[in-house]
């Protein structure tokens, strides 16, 4: 029998905060109450993103009535248009799809990694290594998008320059980037859930590089939590409950994935209940625990920046678009 939200983090109460992941509802008590109820997040339907929304009555719980899951437009070009605007306070991204916001000064601030790699770069029978790529066809949905991006830091880490040692074939779209692979239009692609598993479903090309296993990616983060900075500076009670929610939804995440896979299937955000639990399963949602965040910023921004894709400096970016502090809070009051 399929579950609802609702049956999915029954418990997740003042009871079950405590009893069904023992944590402690002392410390959310001792908060002042947050000084604004309504919080909105972009609601982006990824099964390893499951944290934003499993996060929805861990949200309310914190003391906000309004909990708002934003469809936000986007294009090949601005990726966040409702945030600028003042319309979005919270996002989950790949660190390698925030860092051109950043370099352009967009008023965002990373708060917290969220979990480990889910990216797959899948060759043709012509790539089997990273080196293999030079002189290659890599579709990606645009350039500087998250892929796009991630991929240049590959090749970068090889002594590879991704601004004309690659060819990249840009698509336009998150479907067309695959489609171009499975045609032969393309002979690379990094792909994000569910394509690794549907690729792999298919016997259609092979996996060069797992960022969930392999060194050195498996030990950055994938994607990592934004807040609009002028709600993080100006609520700052509210930002840390924000935070505390979504944190233990990704415990949530790591000790439940198959209550997290059908909850996000049971609420149409994956169609498939097997590829949901693949990727639960196969992402590392107890990475926040362990992992430094200002770590993984700081190795893909010095990868790009030794290959002339930066406009600012990895400091200046660190020192104005992050702020670590709620993160660590949570770590000690967690027991992380």
């Amino acid at each position: 029998m399929n579950e609802t939200r609702r049956t999915v983090l029954r418990g997740i109460g003042a009871a079950g905060a405590s009893g069904l992941l023992g944590w402690s509802n002392r410390a959310m008590s001792a908060d002042a109450p947050p000084e604004i109820t309504r919080i909105r997040i972009e609601s982006y339907p990824a099964a390893c993103l499951a944290p934003q929304f499993l996060a929805d009555e861990l949200l309310r719980l914190e003391g906000f009535s309004q909990v708002e899951y934003v469809d936000e437009p986007q294009n090949d070009t601005d990726l966040h248009p409702l945030l600028v605007q003042g319309k979005l306070d919270f996002y989950l991204d790949a660190a390698t799809g925030i860092i051109p916001d950043l370099d352009d000064g967009r008023p965002i601030v990373v708060l917290s990694g969220i979990h480990g790699g889910c990216w797959e770069l899948f060759g043709n029978s012509s790539v089997r290594t990273i080196r293999d790529l030079k002189g290659k066809r890599i579709a990606v949905i645009a350039m500087r998008s998250a892929e796009q991006v991630y991929v240049a830091s590959m090749l970068a880490y090889v002594g590879i320059d991704p601004r004309k040692d690659v060819a990249w074939v840009e698509t336009k779209s998150f479907d067309g980037m695959v489609r171009e692979f499975v045609d032969g239009k393309a002979d690379a692609v990094l792909g994000f859930p569910p394509q690794p598993q549907e690729l792999r479903a298919k016997k259609i090309g092979h996996v060069i590089v797992n960022t969930s296993q392999d060194l050195p990616w498996s030990q950055y983060f994938c994607c990592m939590l934004v807040g609009r900075k002028e709600f993080v500076h100006k609520y700052p009670v509210a930002t840390k409950r924000a935070v505390r929610a979504i944190v233990k939804a990704m415990d949530i995440c790591a000790r439940e994935p198959e209550r997290a896979a059908r909850f996000m299937v049971d609420k149409g955000y994956e169609k498939n209940y097997d590829i949901a639990l693949e990727v639960v399963k196969g992402v590392s949602y107890k990475a926040w625990r362990v992992l430094d965040p200002n770590d993984t910023l700081r190795f893909y921004l010095l990868r790009l920046r030794e290959v002339g894709m930066l406009k600012s400096t990895p400091q200046k970016l660190l020192a104005e678009g992050t702020d670590w502090r709620v993160l660590n809070e949570l770590k000690r009051e967690l027991k992380a």
